[in-house]
């Protein structure tokens, strides 16, 4: 088959409806969902109330398509493939003058055919970097072809080539017809789950909450907001829904067999992505995702008494401090493979739209700059800890989710003639980030007292201490309280400075997305053990010790009122890590570590209304400006209890090491004046 192919693109305005008459059947694709075989057998009540009448109104639109359709006419439209896990004939509605009506758009009527085919390639070459292998021609350059004032954008049309037929049908009826490669036990065992599982009050009081918090737009579940808590006067940006935030929501939607909300989240923040974003006349790169977006009503131009619901997103031009969620997009395409992965639902993955804003995110994150290191450099407060906290420069948490976003990426990317420049570079930034992370964050006793014995001012291509670290900045702290067994990564490392401070969220990814070596994630879970009172306390988990205190705090976080010392980001504890501290111990074979937190939470959580973290050394208050109802609280608690029943479900979400990246190396350091690459005098520290 003849693989070139013609895309159709234009742009698409945001979702409207008119409030006054309702809207009877709207769809944001142009069709609506055709029912399928695999049904979920129960429901809650909280479920069905944003799903029928009520304060969410009765526009019942589904996002379940691939193609955007342009017809005003109600026609049928048959999209398959060689590889699409299902073929459908759809057929359209009736769409408004005005436009979007949910999604929809009139114009003219736009049929295809489109064949997405996976290409295995081992194509390496020497470069981390994807900008001198930009491809003119390539889709992503369509995709933005209308420069920064772009709105989101849909594809209407694609045609593979002239030896293939565009078949067209026209029906009365939408059939649905399930390719073999869907997995379907996937399906099966999910609804399995959701019927056969006994919960606990406490459990079934959280998945009430949870079911509260969802966000609808235009009839559809498209997120959660950040708390739900109704003393609170001033919500602030907690009425939000943040792609963060929303990571625990997806994974417990769907480890109860929820897919719906998480796709259709997935599908209209890629749609923000090409959002013009401007502070102060500038704009980032298109790739970057918002932090968190709002459904607002708003009057309908031209209409007497018409409403349209909008997204109003935030990519950091209204946050506190004005700072970009670097973090933002590596979740999304963390979460996009958690979706495919637990659903067996691969064909959203291989969406255009999809391929293309996983490599816009790819194209900014491994865009060149003047760093000499792998790690990403970000400001402060650019991930879960958005105040400033003294995490500026390579802090851990963005490398871990990085190197996961990375690998993801390599699982999901369709590799063909314009993508396989960006495979290299991906596989080539893998390598070099592992090696770089498990040399230079990994401290334990032995490594500790190698720095305390550091010779500086070191001018050598052998140079021991290559970053010009004193000794004397080994906090007095650490010396007492690191272990003889285990060790942990550093929160940062940048020329003459060391952050040895433990931040527990990166920890816990490196061990998830084999950041570190096997030995170093045992560590890691070492340490944890042996420091459980310290970093767990009366409430897990601390998101970071020890705290920064007096004269230090003053300093580093500018005398921040919110983060003073053990409260929020400075050493808080914050419930929503539990997720991610079950799927390290599942992952290492300690469940029991897990289990135990859990328990520990669960005796708490709904006592105190779900709080969004802790405060005091031990996690024994409340925090003070801590709001209720705190859904990725809520959402991090049922996940860890869904992940602890069903430990298969946690391998899905989880990496073993890759040998292959360990044996490549850029570097090309056997230029003559070179003597060798630093990386084999490390081979055993980075194969342990």
């Amino acid at each position: 088959m003849n693989t070139s192919s013609c895309i159709g693109i234009s742009t698409m305005k945001p979702c409207r409806r008119i409030l006054v008459d309702g809207c009877k059947s709207c769809s944001l694709f142009g069709f609506s969902p055709p029912k399928t075989s695999i049904e979920h057998s129960s429901r809650s009540k909280s479920e069905s109330a944003f799903r029928g009448e009520g304060r969410f109104g009765v526009c019942n639109s589904q996002i379940v398509g691939y193609i955007q359709l342009t017809d005003r006419n109600q026609k049928d439209f048959r999209a398959s493939g060689s590889n699409w896990v299902k073929s459908r004939v759809f057929r359209r509605n009736s769409i408004g003058d005005r436009g979007d009506s949910c999604g929809g758009r009139s114009g003219r009527s736009r049929r295809g055919d489109l064949v997405v085919r996976n290409v295995a390639s081992d194509f390496r070459n020497h470069s981390t970097s994807v900008e001198a292998h930009v491809n003119e021609k390539s889709f992503e350059r369509i995709y933005v072809q209308g420069g920064l004032n772009v709105k989101p954008l849909v594809i209407e049309r694609i045609e593979v080539g002239p030896s293939d037929v565009v078949k067209e049908e026209e029906a009365s009826r939408m059939e649905e017809v399930l390719d073999p490669n869907v997995n379907i036990d996937s399906f099966k065992s999910l609804n399995e789950t959701k019927v056969d599982r006994e919960v606990s009050e406490v459990e079934k009081e959280a998945w009430k909450l949870l079911w509260d918090s969802v966000v609808t737009y235009c009839g559809n579940p498209v997120g959660t907001v950040a708390a739900n808590d109704p003393a609170d006067k001033q919500p602030l940006n907690y009425d939000q829904v943040f792609i963060r935030d929303f990571v625990p929501s997806a994974l417990a939607f769907l480890l109860n067999g929820e897919p719906e909300i998480v796709k259709n989240f997935l599908i209209h923040t890629l749609q923000l992505q090409s959002w013009e974003k401007t502070v102060d006349c500038h704009s980032p790169g298109q790739g970057l995702m918002p932090a968190s977006f709002k459904v607002r009503t708003v009057p309908l131009d031209g209409s007497d008494g018409g409403s349209e619901e909008i997204l109003d997103p935030d990519f950091g031009e209204s946050a506190i401090g004005r700072v970009a969620p670097v973090d933002s997009g590596l979740w999304w395409i963390i979460l996009l493979r958690a979706y495919g992965k637990i659903t067996g639902d691969y064909a959203l993955q291989e969406r255009v739209d999809v391929q293309t804003g996983i490599r816009l995110i790819l194209n900014l994150c491994l865009s060149d700059g003047f760093d000499m290191f792998p790690t990403l450099l970000v400001t402060d407060g650019s991930c879960m800890i958005d105040r400033r906290m003294g995490i500026h420069g390579h802090p851990l948490e963005i490398q871990a989710l990085f190197y996961a976003a990375l690998r993801c990426s390599r699982e999901m990317l369709i590799v063909n003639d314009s993508t396989k420049n960006l495979v290299a570079a991906i596989n080539n930034r893998l390598s070099a980030l592992s090696f770089h992370i498990r040399e230079y964050y990994w401290v334990d006793m032995k490594k500790i007292n190698e720095i305390y014995r550091y010779k500086t001012e070191e001018y050598s291509m052998d140079a021991v201490n290559k970053f010009n670290i004193y000794p004397d900045q080994i906090p007095s702290w650490l010396v007492d309280w690191i272990p003889e067994e285990g060790g942990y990564l550093i929160g940062n490392l940048q020329p003459a400075h060391m952050d040895f401070r433990f931040f527990t969220l990166g920890n816990l990814w490196a061990i998830v997305s084999s950041l570190g070596t096997q030995k170093q994630n045992e560590g890691i879970l070492n340490l944890i053990e042996a420091k459980w009172d310290d970093l767990m306390g009366q409430m897990p988990l601390k998101i970071c010790y020890p705290a920064l205190e007096y004269e230090e705090w003053r300093i580093i976080t500018g005398a921040d009122p919110k983060n003073t010392p053990w409260s929020y980001h400075n050493g808080g504890s914050w419930p929503t890590l539990l997720w991610q501290f079950t799927l390290a111990c599942i992952k290492m074979g300690r469940r029991e570590l897990a289990q135990k937190a859990v328990d520990l939470a669960e005796k708490r959580l709904a006592v105190d209304q779900w709080p969004e973290y802790y405060d005091t050394r031990s996690g024994r208050f409340i925090g003070k400006q801590s709001r209720l109802n705190q859904t990725w609280t809520i959402a991090g608690f049922l996940a860890s209890k869904m992940l602890l029943e069903n430990p298969e479900k946690a391998s899905l979400l989880l990496w073993e090491e890759d040998y292959e990246l360990l044996e490549t190396c850029v570097c090309a350091l056997n230029k003559p004046g070179r003597r060798k690459c630093s990386r084999f005098s490390s081979r055993s520290q980075i194969l342990v």
